[in-house]
């Protein structure tokens, strides 16, 4: 039975059976805009382009690896002191699918649209906490994309064997004006990791600002 977590919920990854959760998917789910055409007889469809990315740091709160996009322009990335994007982790114990430009345009399809597999057993021993958070490419705000969602599951990014857990986000108004989320985070707990699902919109309008802002604010 998969856990539907809660803003702040925080759990333990620990399955039913009693074994840890320890080699698992994190993928993120959206849908595209839908409006009404010409007197409510069409449906126009809007692309969203979200990025799934995520960020390990230390026990001392050093920012130790990264993957994100590499698309991000690397002259922008500079003046916020961070390197070019990547889809792995140095260790190889994270992997990221690539960019989907457009979200789901059919109503959700049950898949994920980007995804992060995690293997917690080479993960550096020296990383404690990892965050997940997306952030709109675009102009959109998650007021009006339909849904947003995270969740654990083991299996492959292209096939789901369990869900472990989720977190849902569906458009709301006051997510008016924000273009960013902080998803949740892994966090080791005596040698025992752990997920808090953080569920913060910001108004931030670049990845290395949401960066900053997990940096000096939620470590």
């Amino acid at each position: 039975m998969a856990i539907n977590l809660s803003k702040g919920q925080k759990i333990d990854l620990r399955k039913e059976s009693g074994s840890e959760l320890t080699n698992f998917c994190v993928g993120a789910n959206w849908g595209a805009i839908e409006t009404k055409g010409f007197f409510g007889l069409t449906t126009n469809k809007q692309n969203v382009d979200l990025d799934l990315s995520c960020i390990l740091v230390d026990d001392n709160n050093n920012l130790c690896d990264h993957i994100y996009s590499p698309l991000y322009k690397i002259e922008v990335l500079q003046k916020f002191g961070l390197p070019k994007g990547k889809l792995n982790t140095i260790d190889n114990a994270m992997r990221h699918t690539g960019d989907d430009l457009q979200g789901d345009t059919g109503g959700d399809d049950g898949l994920d649209n980007e995804i992060i597999t995690v293997d917690l057993t080479k993960i550096n021993p020296s990383v404690t906490k990892i965050y997940f958070f997306l952030n709109n490419a675009g102009k959109e705000d998650f007021s009006l994309i339909p849904y947003a969602k995270i969740r654990m599951f083991e299996g492959s990014p292209t096939r789901v064997t369990s869900v472990f857990a989720s977190y849902n986000v569906a458009a709301e108004p006051q997510y008016k004006g924000k273009t960013s989320l902080i998803l949740g985070k892994l966090y080791k707990r005596n040698d025992k990791w752990k997920f808090d699902a953080i569920g913060d919109a910001t108004e931030d309008m670049f990845l290395g600002q949401t960066i900053h802002r997990i940096m000096q604010s939620y470590l």
